[in-house]
């Protein structure tokens, strides 16, 4: 491959030639080395490799996270009180929607599936899956009495602890653990393999909408692996991109402009080597795809979804629940407490951990941890926690914003760290109270 013979970038948009970009985020990984002693790899230094994926909105899982979520999204729109846990699943020529569903309003679920087929690409018997031919099938039932008695009444609100001014009748939708992470290394605060890995297969998408490669095809999977030098990301190891394709399209050719149009125009420059290996299409085809190629379900991709594996996972996903569920709107808390955290300056790395007992509002533990990185301890970032951040359902839900359709957006591409569209949990609002409370403004 001729990659670093290479230097021509188109504009992406915003003013900034992609060259400028990816030079400036290149400047702000190094620098961030800089800070731990130097961005020169050292034989002295502990060196480690790590690799995150991404999945494009035509992969079948991720068909199925949107449905469900587009589903969501039109329930929410006409009834934000409603209660919703859908799921779905594809395979060749036909998809089921079932789940729990307790609402006011009536959605044309069929109608829904088909919109967004549509809408992610697969439009044509040729590519797979058709949205005018599949069969849609759905079984959907109302929200269990039992549960329903948890959430639509609290624990604490129940047996009297609480006031009807101190928290909306709002219990835990179900018992877990929901974990969120932040980190310095990127301008996002994500792990740099998960946001790479993101950045790369939205690309893919880009260009295959946008007519710069018309025979690419919606289904397509992406891989980053880093190399970190005490804890810090100091160069790219290796980039794979997976995508489908027309039949009569030469391997070749898709190398080629993968590299020119996907690779290039995103990944920063100084990160890359001559020893950095990239995996384009290594099978050599990728014809058969989407549903055709696998079948999918909501909730297989929940690592995608998150950071990449880098933090830990309470193993429930997100796509197709409302926010009385504690899987989602627990984990984007933990996110939003993270993220203000590390933005704060406490901590270079943060993971905060909720827990939850159905129908009970109040988190049953909280746990941070630093990972060495810590400028307070963390047992007293908990404290301000609990003092600065109303994590009891309700508390988030009302914070956050939750009753509203915005939940389709975040079903491809992952759910944190977003630059392409503005997220609720990812405001950095908290930062100077927390300042205050360590002393640093």
């Amino acid at each position: 491959m001729n990659f670093f013979q290479r230097r021509s970038f188109a504009d992406n948009g915003d003013g900034r030639t992609a060259k400028r970009k990816r030079d400036e985020e290149s400047s702000f990984f190094l620098n961030r080395h800089d800070e731990k002693g130097g961005a020169a790899l050292s034989d002295n230094l502990h060196r480690s490799l790590f690799t995150s994926e991404s999945v494009t909105s035509g992969h079948p899982d991720k068909i199925c996270d949107q449905i469900s979520d587009a589903v969501l999204d039109e329930i929410l729109s006409k009834d934000p009180n409603a209660r919703v846990a859908c799921e779905t699943s594809v395979t060749t020529g036909l998809v089921l929607v079932s789940g729990e569903i307790s609402t006011s309003c009536y959605v044309d679920i069929p109608k829904l599936v088909r919109e967004t087929i549509r809408d992610i690409g697969y439009t044509r018997a040729k590519y797979g899956f058709d949205a005018e031919t599949c069969a849609v099938l759905t079984s959907i039932d109302e929200q269990s009495p039992d549960i329903a008695a948890g959430v639509d009444e609290a624990l604490e609100k129940r047996e009297g602890g609480m006031t009807e001014e101190e928290i909306e009748a709002i219990g835990a939708g179900d018992q877990g653990i929901m974990f969120g992470f932040a980190s310095n290394e990127t301008p996002e605060l994500m792990p740099m393999p998960i946001s790479l890995a993101h950045r790369l297969a939205r690309r893919l998408h880009e260009v295959r909408v946008d007519g710069t490669l018309p025979y690419l095809r919606p289904d397509g999977k992406t891989q980053v692996t880093v190399e970190y030098e005490e804890d810090r990301p100091v160069r790219i190891d290796a980039i794979v991109v997976s995508t489908q394709h027309a039949e009569d399209v030469s391997l070749e050719q898709i190398q080629k402009d993968v590299e020119k149009h996907v690779i290039e125009p995103v990944v920063p420059h100084d990160m890359l080597d001559h020893n950095t290996k990239f995996y384009i299409n290594p099978t050599g085809r990728f014809v058969i795809g989407g549903p055709m190629g696998d079948a999918g379900l909501t909730g297989r991709k929940i690592i995608v979804d998150t950071y990449g594996g880098y933090a830990r996972h309470g193993g429930g996903a997100f796509s197709g629940k409302d926010p009385t569920k504690v899987d989602r709107s627990g984990a984007y808390a933990a996110r939003y407490v993270a993220k203000n955290i590390v933005a704060a300056g406490l901590a270079d790395k943060c993971e905060v951990q909720l827990a939850y007992a159905i129908g009970v509002a109040r988190p049953v533990s909280i746990r941070v941890d630093t990972f060495n990185t810590g400028k307070v301890k963390e047992e007293q970032l908990v404290n301000w926690i609990r003092k600065h951040f109303d994590l009891r359902p309700a508390g988030i839900i009302d914070k956050l914003d939750l009753r509203r359709p915005i939940y389709r957006q975040t079903a491809a591409y992952g759910h944190f760290g977003r630059t392409d569209i503005e997220l609720p949990w990812e405001q950095t609002d908290k930062v100077e109270i927390l300042r205050k409370e360590a002393g640093m403004s």
